[in-house]
């Protein structure tokens, strides 16, 4: 992995998000400060409602916060308009949520080639579904395919066009344990092998062990940050 102590991809500082719902004002996140490094395994831990999507979200340029900034590399995210932010968001950022968002219509390899076929510089389909062990399943359609199996094709259609960052919203929420670890196996090979920085979030504390830091975030706020001294591979985790 790069040096983690020089890279800094994502600085976010003192971000607040606020949402008002009818007469209800909700505090997704209470002044919440993050970072992210090159080609670092980060896991985003907490209970439901504890600002982990919010922040993904903010991260990925598909939510501005209410105050505070958030830097990628030299971009200050808080001051794009809408038209950087997509630019931003189709040339830097790979996402995969708990739902796998597939076209029922489309063959895994035609899935992945949606996002081939308009980013410059990306991998074939074929690559990358490979790179998720699904080159036996090319020609497969999703209702053909485990849910597993659809998570993956997801993963390799976010990781196509060789994005900096890797966005993981709960994406293993829906799987069992068995077919969790696969999918998390996928998403550690392609952090390993293509130096992604990945960000997975989790209510799961058993998955905290594959990751480089463990970064808790309760009631909107960051209550703890921790590095794994050893990381455990993804077959040795249990929940």
């Amino acid at each position: 992995m790069t040096d983690t102590q020089t890279l800094p991809v994502f600085t976010a500082r003192g971000l607040r998000k606020v949402y008002e719902m009818g007469e209800v004002t909700v505090e997704a996140l209470r002044g919440v400060d993050f970072e992210l490094y090159a080609g670092e395994f980060v896991v985003l831990l907490g209970p439901s409602g504890s600002g982990k999507s919010t922040l993904l979200n903010i991260l990925g340029g598909l939510d501005n916060p209410t105050s505070g900034s958030v830097v990628y590399k030299d971009h200050n995210l808080t001051e794009a308009g809408d038209s950087a932010l997509t630019e931003y968001r189709r040339t830097h950022v790979g996402f995969v949520f708990q739902f796998y968002n597939l076209i029922p219509s489309l063959t895994a390899r035609e899935n992945v080639a949606l996002v081939t076929e308009i980013a410059p510089g990306s991998m074939s389909p074929e690559a990358a579904l490979g790179l998720v062990g699904l080159a036996q399943r090319l020609d497969h359609f999703p209702a053909q395919l485990s849910g597993g199996e659809q998570q993956r094709v997801a993963i390799a259609r976010a990781i196509a066009k060789r994005p900096d960052v890797l966005l993981c919203d709960e994406p293993t929420g829906a799987l069992d344990i068995t077919t969790g670890v696969v999918v998390l196996e996928a998403i550690s090979r392609v952090n390993q092998e293509l130096g992604t920085s990945t960000v997975v979030i989790t209510h799961n504390a058993a998955i905290a062990g594959i990751a480089d830091r463990v970064v808790r975030l309760s009631d909107g706020h960051v209550s703890s940050v921790d590095r794994n001294a050893k990381k455990v591979s993804v077959g040795e985790l249990q929940w």
